[in-house]
């Protein structure tokens, strides 16, 4: 399993410890990624995803998981989350017609 939120796209990134001394040695910067359950209000069931917090509260921010989805840049999302993606646009636009 990669260390990737699967709503945002953010991955670990590497940069430098950096002593007192100004030696540097490589470090990885990992995201903090949480497993949590959110609910589509279209489908009405709950899906589980390994999100960063930082998506969690831009998800919130946005009036839940399918509004982030209607937003979101399909080239962030993991395989899964396109796939939802997908699924609430058509049962959004079978809802509406």
């Amino acid at each position: 399993m990669s260390r990737a939120c699967e709503l945002t796209g953010k991955a670990v990134q590497s940069g430098n410890n950096v002593s007192h001394a100004n030696n540097r040695t490589r470090r990885r910067f990992l995201p903090n990624l949480c497993n949590v359950s959110l609910i589509s209000d279209a489908l009405g069931q709950r899906f589980r995803l390994r999100v960063s917090a930082y998506a969690l509260r831009s998800v919130e921010h946005r009036g839940g998981l399918d509004a982030f989805l209607a937003k979101a840049d399909e080239a962030e999302l993991s395989q899964r989350a396109r796939l939802l993606k997908r699924q609430i646009a058509k049962k959004v636009a079978t809802e509406a017609a």
